[in-house]
């Protein structure tokens, strides 16, 4: 279950903005576009969605990078251990 600040990453990733919980009321804006309260709530029920579709785009990313570097994900681990 997503919480306020999982939200409004999603809806404003680039920051400018302070959250308190997930209530709408104690959004402050500091150097953002703000959102609709209908926009904040609505992103709680896209929340799954949007992770889902990063988490798959990210693990697209490292598996290419991977490829093109001729190594396993186990190799690549002992690299960096």
């Amino acid at each position: 279950m997503p919480n306020g600040t999982d939200v409004m990453f999603m809806l404003r990733p680039n920051g400018g903005w302070y959250i308190q919980g997930d209530d709408f009321a104690t959004l402050i804006y500091e150097n953002c576009e703000p959102v609709t309260e209908e926009e904040f709530e609505t992103g709680f029920v896209d929340y799954l969605t949007w992770k889902a579709e990063q988490d798959s785009a990210k693990a697209t990313q490292k598996a290419a990078l991977l490829d093109r570097l001729g190594l396993s994900e186990d190799e690549a681990k002992l690299l960096i251990s």
